[in-house]
């Protein structure tokens, strides 16, 4: 399209900004693009576009199947554009197109790759229409922010381009039903022998038909609503799976991935149910632009899950473990603590799921913590569960709610304190859950468990 003279004085400005940004050494992210937006309401529909765009979307794994598509891109040789170190809605977009466009405003590059957070679609998806399309999962989020899947999963239907091509997780009810006019390609792991009849979560966010409203029955149950079901009274039911996983070898780390009846196996990068899913995304959108299964297994079989999300390490005789749980989502936190139960040996696990910058901002609903499986925590192998933060109070009830026994609980209102009061007498691992925002905290306790550990101070 034609572009304005207000769009170009919007264009310059914002080119300008960045330049004077990383000259006072500040993060020009989000700044330059929410700057263009303001002075050009419809600067996103005016800048050049590259020729295909990639984006990824869902509540839980944008930023590590983000992170693992440009590792796979950038390896096999191609040149894109990402707002890996940015924002994920309207703004931080922008920023990235304002960053990699010629001072025509056209993009140098063809391709791009973009992390798009679903609440930002009614003011991305008008104007920036991907190529194609990833959406993770939907669960329910921060009740202030995402409202709940419903509410999502139909903003998402209702703004998503005609034109672009869905590549969704077929285990997802919510997930595989959006934008039924679209084209699309599902992925799904096939039943595993962890999996269930019946459900032991306690948030399940679709239970009854979309079509029919009869009751749900479920083929098998993965995790909350995640697995396959159909509809008894209709035509209704999961759908087929175009890549589907139809073996996991958990001892060998590795997957088999079934696509038109040829099988191709992939080595995992760990064991979480979570990353699993994230790897099978990445896998399905790279062959659908035509990478190989030899293009890509050798690059994923090197990747390693960024530490803000998961790292592990050896510290003696005892495995130091982080893991993102974030805090008002509880199907984060309710996989986090199901992964921390299910790992041998004995456990130790800190809980710091105070959002920070919530806490610093605003007041958060606590009712998530009645979605969460605090009940999870309550098994024989975690010897002490150690919390702290603001809202330390909200969760020693949820423990108490849980049954959890209490006389191996820590729970106070400081956290840098906190550490003084492990104990790690016969313990095997020690896992540190925590927020997105409480990265600088979850870093400052892992040392000081480091150190307690190196002096011996058991």
């Amino acid at each position: 399209m034609k572009k304005s003279i207000r769009f170009y004085f919007a264009f310059y400005l914002a080119k300008i900004s960045i330049i004077a940004l990383k000259i006072i050494r500040r993060d020009a992210s989000q700044f330059p693009g929410k700057l263009a937006i303001t002075l050009c309401p419809n600067f996103l529909e005016q800048i050049g576009k590259p020729k295909t765009i990639i984006a990824v979307t869902g509540t839980n794994g944008k930023t590590t199947v983000c992170n693992m598509i440009e590792d796979c891109l950038k390896e096999n040789g191609y040149d894109f554009i990402d707002n890996q170190l940015g924002s994920n809605t309207n703004s931080g977009i922008a920023s990235t197109f304002i960053k990699g466009a010629k001072l025509s405003g056209e993009q140098k590059k063809e391709l791009a790759v973009f992390e798009i957070d679903e609440r930002s679609s009614i003011r991305v998806y008008p104007y920036v229409k991907p190529t194609y399309l990833i959406c993770t999962n939907l669960f329910r989020d921060s009740l202030m922010r995402n409202a709940h899947t419903e509410f999502i999963s139909n903003m998402l239907s209702n703004n998503i381009p005609k034109e672009t091509k869905l590549i969704l997780n077929g285990d997802d009810l919510i997930v595989s039903n959006l934008a039924p006019e679209n084209s699309r390609i599902y992925f799904g792991i096939n039943r595993l022998e962890t999996d269930t009849d019946t459900c032991e979560n306690i948030a399940r966010d679709i239970i009854v038909c979309p079509k029919c409203d009869s009751k749900l029955e479920y083929d098998f149950v993965r995790y909350n609503h995640i697995g396959r079901a159909h509809c008894s009274k209709c035509d209704f039911a999961s759908p087929h799976i175009d890549y589907e996983v139809t073996n996991i070898d958990f001892e060998n780390k590795t997957m088999t991935i079934k696509h038109e009846e040829k099988e191709e196996q992939y080595n995992l990068i760990n064991n979480n149910i979570i990353n699993i899913y994230n790897m099978l995304a990445t896998i399905t959108l790279l062959q659908e632009i035509g990478l190989t299964k030899e293009q890509i297994n050798p690059i994923l079989r090197k990747q390693k899950i960024v530490d803000t999300r998961y790292s592990k390490e050896i510290v003696g005789n005892i495995e130091l473990i982080t893991q993102l749980a974030k805090g008002m989502n509880p199907i984060a936190c309710s996989r986090a603590f199901d992964y921390v139960r299910k790992e041998s040996g004995n456990k130790a696990v800190f809980i710091l799921l105070d959002d920070l910058h919530e806490a610093a901002n605003g007041s958060e609903n606590i009712a998530w913590h009645y979605d969460t499986d605090f009940e999870f925590l309550k098994d024989d192998s975690i010897k002490q569960i150690l919390t702290a933060g603001a809202r330390y109070l909200d969760t020693k009830v949820r423990l108490q709610m849980a049954d959890i026994d209490m006389n191996k609980v820590v729970c106070q209102r400081e956290e840098m304190s906190l550490v003084e009061q492990l104990n790690l007498e016969g313990i095997d691992k020690v896992f540190i859950l925590h927020d997105l925002y409480s990265m600088d905290l979850k870093n400052e306790i892992k040392e000081q468990v480091k150190k307690k550990i190196e002096e011996g101070d058991f």
